[in-house]
């Protein structure tokens, strides 16, 4: 499997850039990419055209327009509408073009507000979504729909992960746009450097989110990648999750320094509680490896890298 062609689309994001380098270091040989600039996904035909010529054995789908709860909120339209078009394109453009393999990324954000906890996969489309990110949620959903219902018509094999909260090495701090776990660090990181004594967080701090670093989550599209599967839907996570309170003051605490959090309550919390049921992704022999601590200073280090100019 290693001689056949793997496409990756969306190989210069967070996400992206982490399994592009899981698959180098795997022994992936024919890994084909594209920039925005040779390939609009956005792009029916070009979509289409590409993979008619290139003819990959499987097509990875890490690209999509994603961010935290203040992104989308904000461009509701933008979400729903970009992230259609990117995975309609994709999926089946593949099938059209005989590509048989395929795995789709999506998002926790996909299970109901008020989920049981932890969330199965078998809690798709028991309830409402949160509101704030429902039309990205809403994509993703349909996604994951469209993978069942090309293997149940055409025979194709079409996984979909659903990943908790990524982090890592190659994140966005982009305040306006960036996840929760982004935003804590760069809050305190700045906090830190211009000495102030407090940072304010928004919300209540007691929504309860899970996170996983994006080197294992990149370790788990190469895994299932080459698992055969009898279920087209597996949460990928660590089954374990901390208040955003929690998180604020683990970041402190790690960085030795003595720092205040507010909280903006008239800012949403967004879903209360996200954690992911992963007895799936075990029973199939994939687990998370990382521990928060590790990959926080994986994180850390990288992040002074790549902010260092501010």
């Amino acid at each position: 499997m290693k001689d056949k062609k793997i496409f990756l689309a969306g190989h210069k994001g967070h996400v992206g850039s982490a399994i592009l380098k899981k698959l180098k270091s795997s022994g992936y040989r024919k890994i084909i990419v594209a920039t925005r600039k040779t390939l609009d996904l956005k792009n029916q035909k070009q979509v289409t055209n590409f993979l008619k010529k290139n003819k990959p054995y499987c097509v990875i789908i890490a690209a999509a327009r994603v961010g935290g709860i203040l992104a989308n909120n904000n461009y509701r339209a933008e979400f729903i509408y970009e992230n259609l078009e990117i995975q309609n394109n994709l999926i089946n453009g593949s099938y059209q073009n005989g590509v048989k393999n395929l795995i789709f990324l999506g998002s926790s954000c996909i299970y109901p507000k008020l989920c049981k906890q932890p969330q199965k996969e078998s809690y798709l489309l028991n309830g409402r979504l949160e509101y704030t990110n429902e039309p990205y949620a809403i994509a993703k959903i349909a996604g994951v729909k469209m993978c069942e219902n090309y293997n149940i018509q055409y025979g194709t094999n079409y996984k979909c992960l659903m990943p908790t909260n990524s982090y890592g090495p190659g994140d966005n701090y982009d305040l306006d746009t960036c996840h929760f776990f982004a935003a804590i660090i760069k809050k305190i990181h700045l906090a830190m450097i211009n000495k102030k004594k407090d940072i304010q967080l928004l919300g209540t701090g007691k929504a309860k989110r899970e996170l996983i670093f994006v080197e294992d989550l990149a370790d788990a599209v190469v895994y299932f990648m080459k698992k055969k599967t009898k279920h087209h839907l597996i949460n990928i996570g660590t089954g374990k999750d901390l208040s955003i309170k929690q998180y604020a003051e683990f970041v402190i605490k790690s960085l030795g320094i003595n720092l205040k959090i507010k909280f903006d309550k008239k800012s949403p919390d967004g879903t209360p509680r996200k954690v992911l049921d992963t007895r799936l992704a075990k029973m199939y022999g994939w687990s998370s490896k990382t521990n928060l601590s590790e990959g926080f200073f994986k994180t850390y280090e990288n992040f002074l890298k790549k902010e260092n100019f501010e």
